[in-house]
């Protein structure tokens, strides 16, 4: 892939126990002469910090099983504080330490993601209930600006990108971070799309998805479990959208993202 554009996203799990190799990884590819966009997540560290400042983390179930945090303006301003600052920057200074070059910025910078805020969702509730209730501020992405990206992209930075985004208003919201990723890779016509994760791929019927189209994706859907649910819903999207080759791959292990360049979990292509 030298010489190629790559969008790599990292979860909260992996940040906080390989974030390191990650780096190490993403600073050699760099160094040969890939670029790259590292959009990373954080989940698990907002939700400690909105402890520490006694708000208390609240999540909701979409009707089709997607589990996702529920963010009140209150949960808001800790989940900016947290992915803009400190795992941002985290990041940053990591990867300047390994000798490479690299910015932070939020997708509210440019701005670079715009997103339609969500004014009323419906949600099941413990009993298996629909409710509607409002959206609070979390958003989806409806559009990238790519003008902040390409030029440092150009400039031979790693991007490193927080999953915060803009609405029309200019009311900060919470976004998914894959969705991120995967919208950001569309948007820049990325090579490749790597989610790292904390298993080794897509698992149905007991064993892991080597390879399947947009279409197979989109087929099976109905027996993904939670987690892996919206990360499969947003990669079917992007490939649909564009995007070439998505690589769902074990961010655990040593040497996580050339890893997955060589032999991912479980690889997403365009239909034939």
């Amino acid at each position: 892939m030298q010489g190629g554009l790559l969008v790599v996203k990292v979860g909260g799990r992996v940040l906080a126990s390989n974030l390191d190799s990650v780096v190490g990884d993403v600073v050699d590819l760099w160094r040969g002469g890939l670029r790259v966009v590292l959009v990373h997540g954080g989940g698990d560290v907002v939700t400690e910090y909105s402890r520490r400042m006694g708000v208390e983390p609240r999540f909701v179930v979409s009707p089709e099983g997607v589990r996702s945090r529920y963010t009140s303006l209150e949960e808001l301003e800790v989940y900016v504080m947290v992915m803009a600052g400190k795992l941002n920057k985290w990041i940053v200074s990591k990867i300047v330490g390994l000798g490479g070059r690299a910015v932070g910025v939020t997708g509210a910078d440019g701005p670079t993601l715009v997103a339609e805020r969500r004014k009323r969702i419906i949600v099941v509730d413990e009993r298996g209930r629909r409710r509607v209730v409002e959206g609070g501020y979390t958003g989806r992405i409806v559009r990238v600006e790519t003008g902040l990206l390409n030029r440092l992209l150009e400039d031979n930075y790693v991007v490193v990108v927080a999953p915060v985004a803009v609405d029309s208003d200019g009311t900060l919201l919470n976004v998914d971070g894959d969705q991120a990723a995967l919208k950001i890779a569309a948007a820049i016509k990325a090579d490749k799309v790597i989610l790292l994760t904390d298993v080794e791929g897509l698992v149905v019927d007991g064993g892991i998805v080597r390879e399947l189209t947009a279409q197979e994706a989109r087929s099976i859907l109905p027996k993904i479990g939670p987690g892996m649910n919206r990360k499969m819903i947003e990669a079917v999207e992007a490939v649909e959208g564009g995007v070439r080759e998505i690589l769902i791959a074990n961010g655990l292990l040593e040497n996580p993202v050339k890893k997955a360049l060589e032999n991912p979990g479980t690889r997403i292509v365009g239909n034939p």
